[in-house]
């Protein structure tokens, strides 16, 4: 059996161990200390002046905090990207809130301005104004930022921007995680950098971010006893994740070269195949990590050949790939909420596939992975 190639795992670089092991020797390993300071200042230098990073055990809490501090309540809407992980919508439900879908844009596969004005004035017609946008960055390219915050600008919305996936992206130079009201970054496993599980919040003011910071450490009142006024929540990252996550910090630029390599690696793989459509950047403006490298397969130009087949295909390799998000509004758990659009996101996952893209992927990986898809479509 060939060895597995995962669609994207973990990739140390080298300094992780030394502030873990500086917060071992310091005796910090608590949920604070100067691992987790310093995490937040390196995203803080990273992303751009003018942001304020609290570090959170998972992006899901980020989101679900976001949704706290822009005061949704039981029976509130809060609109969402169909084309999502269930990350994204999740924390509407912890809340009682109400998630109202909306379909995907051809060109970034990402939240469609028609469609959301659309379901705003459609809501709002119904006396339902929704409260917030959750617009996701997928797989590492950008949303059409500037139409989406024109049109919640115009109607009064704020926008909680899910940038999980898309840290070291950015659109018209600006990094993403800084665009919506409320900013959101993942560390998971899988992600662009890991701290094996972590995610942070994207403020900006540092009062919302002290404001995050309380409500993650289970809102602890300045009084020497425990003594709590709002109701608090257990997430804080931990200085020993932290601590992993300043090392990875240091590799960033490093791990989004390698995979935008990954990306022109496939990108010359299917330059003369008519059948394959590479997800890629619309035009100058964008710029993504390529977390996932992802491809739709016509059907009525593949001869035959599906999605499914390839995925099998690799799978017999021992090669992961992955079926793109199948959309929110498809869900069981979602599919009797509103949802707004065509069926471009649908058409997207029935069609499409994410790739191997991970960073640490050898030559003979590649070699691999290239002769799986040769031969597949041959």
């Amino acid at each position: 059996m060939n060895t597995k190639i995962w669609l994207s795992s973990p990739h140390m670089g080298g300094n992780e161990q030394k502030y873990v092991r500086e917060a071992f020797d310091t005796n910090w390993v608590a949920p604070l200390g100067p691992n987790v300071t310093g995490f937040e200042q390196d995203i803080e230098n990273y992303i751009g002046e003018g942001a304020f990073v609290g570090a959170l055990s998972s992006g899901t809490a980020a989101i679900h905090l976001g949704l706290v501090l822009l005061g949704i309540q039981p029976g509130d809407e809060v609109i969402c990207q169909s084309m999502t992980f269930s990350a994204s919508a999740n924390p509407i439900m912890y809340l009682g809130a109400t998630p109202v879908f909306i379909d995907s844009e051809k060109d970034t596969w990402n939240i469609c301005p028609a469609a959301l004005e659309e379901a705003i004035k459609d809501r709002t017609a119904k006396g339902k104004k929704p409260k917030a946008i959750i617009a996701v960055h997928l797989y590492g390219m950008p949303f059409k930022a500037d139409e989406i915050k024109k049109t919640a600008a115009k109607y009064g919305i704020p926008v909680l921007e899910d940038s999980a996936e898309a840290l070291g992206s950015s659109y018209k130079g600006q990094k993403c995680g800084t665009f919506g009201d409320i900013g959101i970054l993942s560390f998971n496993g899988n992600k662009i950098i890991t701290t094996s599980g972590g995610g942070a919040i994207v403020t900006k003011t540092k009062e919302t971010k002290d404001k995050a910071v309380f409500l993650a450490t289970q809102a602890r009142d300045n009084a020497p006893h425990y003594q709590h006024s709002e109701v608090g929540y257990n997430y804080r990252m931990s200085n020993i994740c932290a601590g992993i996550g300043r090392g990875q910090m240091e590799v960033l630029d490093a791990h989004i070269s390698l995979r935008r390599e990954m990306h022109g690696f496939y990108s010359s793989i299917f330059a003369s195949n008519p059948a394959v459509t590479l997800h890629k950047e619309p035009d100058p403006n964008y710029y993504s990590n390529y977390w996932l490298t992802s491809i739709v397969i016509d059907p009525e130009k593949s001869n035959g050949k599906t999605r499914e087949g390839l995925r099998l295909a690799m799978e017999r390799d021992n090669i992961e790939s992955r079926p793109l998000w199948k959309p929110m509004h498809l869900q069981p758990v979602f599919e009797k909420y509103p949802y707004y659009g065509g069926k471009v996101s649908e058409t997207l996952f029935e069609n499409g596939l994410c790739l191997p893209s991970g960073s640490n992927l050898t030559n003979d990986d590649r070699h691999r992975i290239k002769r799986v898809l040769e031969n597949y479509f041959l």
